[in-house]
């Protein structure tokens, strides 16, 4: 895949801040879609890659710009689906936009390069939201639900010398995220940390967070981290 299809929406450096089409409901970029397209653009040349939670479908439309041999982009949500295909459309970009959840759309494929940037905000839902702009952050009580889905099925869909990368929140354990990664068969380790002010979300459940335990009162910051895993 050349470098020069996704010429149409990235710059000259391979950065911009959004693609061109985020219909109401589906998730911007953000902070931690800006820190793991860095891993991105290292990792995706001349890899197959699966972009899992595509969104927007940015971090698709940066593997493809990378040189990735192909793209397949994945989300539960109609909106980031429409998205998701019409930036790869406007940007010239191969990128296929699959619906469904998680690695249910590509049973059976195996990919070089699984990327995921989840819903990890912990909320006070046991049940995560299906039809709100929520869905595209909320994680449940503990913030791993769809991460603890992913990390025990992503070993199904990686290529004998494949890797996963993805982004979250410290204050979503990430203990359990290499833990769970090291039952699938991979090294996993962090590889980068960036510490952010909490967002509008993060801001509202403030006090709630500590109720939980899972923030201190004197914290107004949290720190977000790329996790990577590879095949032993």
């Amino acid at each position: 895949m050349a470098q020069t299809q996704a010429h149409a929406w990235f710059t000259p450096r391979g950065r911009r801040s959004e693609p061109p089409v985020a219909l109401p409901g589906t998730y911007r970029v953000q902070h931690d879609s800006r820190l793991l397209a860095t891993h991105v653009r290292g990792a995706a040349a001349g890899r197959r890659v699966l972009d899992v939670c595509t969104g927007t479908g940015f971090l698709a439309l940066v593997a493809a710009h990378a040189g990735a041999r192909s793209v397949v982009a994945v989300d539960l949500a109609l909106r980031s689906v429409l998205s998701a295909r019409l930036n790869a459309a406007l940007c010239g970009a191969p990128v296929r936009v699959r619906r469904g959840n998680l690695f249910a759309p590509v049973a059976g494929s195996q990919f070089d390069l699984v990327v995921c940037n989840p819903p990890y905000v912990p909320s006070p839902n046991d049940v995560l939201p299906r039809h709100r702009t929520a869905r595209c952050w909320d994680g449940g009580p503990t913030g791993r639900m769809v991460l603890d889905r992913f990390c025990a099925g992503v070993g199904e869909v990686l290529s004998p010398e494949g890797r996963v990368v993805l982004v979250q929140s410290t204050v979503t354990g990430v203990r359990e995220t290499l833990q769970q990664l090291a039952e699938q068969g991979l090294d996993a380790e962090v590889v980068q940390e960036q510490v952010v002010p909490f967002g509008p979300v993060m801001t509202q459940r403030r006090q709630w967070l500590r109720e939980q335990g899972l923030l201190t009162p004197e914290e107004q910051q949290e720190t977000l981290v790329v996790v990577e895993g590879r095949r032993r």
